[in-house]
């Protein structure tokens, strides 16, 4: 009977023993979580799985921060489709977004005259703003009216592969400002979208060396840029930004340009009216083709393959061999 009560009172014994010990285990526990620090915002964002709210001015901004931020951003684009962007003044209700947004993504170069203010307006402490061209070397205009109405510079940075570089690598810092729980991942996007447009650049730059001619007409002087990276020419029907509408004599100057240096080819783009293209290439035999400025979604195209576009069409057109 005793040995029997002692063994009760040792399994007793044994149960509180374990039961003490597991109390003590998760006080520590307890403890230890207390005394770990908060996380940041990013990282709680993306332990949440939220998106980083990005706003950006047009499609060329949106295409490059797709490219870097991918399934990690949720991006609204200020400018609407079909919206010509050199004539864009906002209202009220299309800045709406800044002031959630956590980016503000803008290509500058007076591309976006009103961005200061709507940064300003958005009242928003919160916002990284990144000025995509932030860095690069700009095209001054020439025209004294142009420099009067818009400023000294030709903003059309985009359509180079080079100012893309640029352009992308400055969203990238932004993101990664913004979002720095993520920036392995932007960083790593970024990199394999530099190296698809170098890659692009390369093709290209060593097809524009052996192309016979130089120089292409088009409806709207944007390309400067890219003739910058390639050391083309380019002539246009209308300016920079896509407003004015040559005089008779631009014109027949024109004309006489494309029978002189025997033009095949005028580019017309969507967003500029391709009405004195098409009155241009008649008068000298020549065909029009569409070719893309990116400034707003076309044919459900992306940036690289509308640029490819681009380059292949010119190419084409200066007698390049395919």
């Amino acid at each position: 009977m005793l040995k029997r009560y002692t063994a009760l009172l040792l399994c007793a014994a044994a149960v509180i023993s374990v039961g003490l010990s597991a109390c003590g285990s998760e006080k520590s526990a307890s403890s230890a979580a207390a005394s770990q620090p908060a996380g940041t915002a990013s990282e709680e964002n993306a332990s949440s799985g939220e998106k980083l709210k990005v706003s950006v001015t047009f499609d060329a901004m949106k295409e490059f921060t797709e490219a870097v931020g991918k399934d990690k951003v949720d991006i609204s684009t200020i400018i609407p489709a079909g919206t010509e962007p050199h004539d864009f003044e906002p209202k009220a209700q299309d800045l709406t977004g800044l002031s959630t947004a956590k980016v503000f993504v803008y290509s500058g170069l007076g591309m976006e005259a009103w961005a200061d203010k709507a940064v300003q307006s958005a009242n928003n402490a919160d916002l990284v703003t990144v000025e995509a061209s932030k860095g690069a070397e700009p095209i001054k205009n020439t025209d004294p009216g142009e420099i009067e109405e818009h400023g000294q510079y030709d903003p059309h940075i985009w359509l180079s592969l080079k100012g893309a570089e640029i352009e992308t690598k400055n969203i990238r810092d932004g993101l990664v400002k913004a979002d720095p729980a993520n920036k392995d991942y932007y960083e790593k996007n970024c990199e394999d979208f530099v190296a698809q447009l170098e890659s692009l650049y390369t093709e290209y730059d060593q097809k524009f060396k052996s192309a016979p001619k130089k120089s292409f007409v088009t409806g709207h002087a944007a390309f400067g840029y890219l003739c910058r990276d390639f050391g083309l020419e380019q002539n246009s029907v209308e300016d920079v930004y896509a407003e004015g509408e040559p005089s008779a004599q631009q014109l027949s100057e024109l004309v006489k340009y494309c029978k002189d240096h025997k033009v095949t080819t005028v580019f017309a783009e969507e967003m500029a009216s391709p009405d004195v293209s098409k009155t241009l290439a008649k008068e000298v035999g020549a065909k029009v083709e569409t070719i893309y400025t990116v400034e707003s979604a076309e044919d459900d195209k992306t940036y690289l393959e509308r640029v490819e576009s681009n380059l292949s069409k010119i190419y084409a057109s200066l007698g390049g061999k395919a």
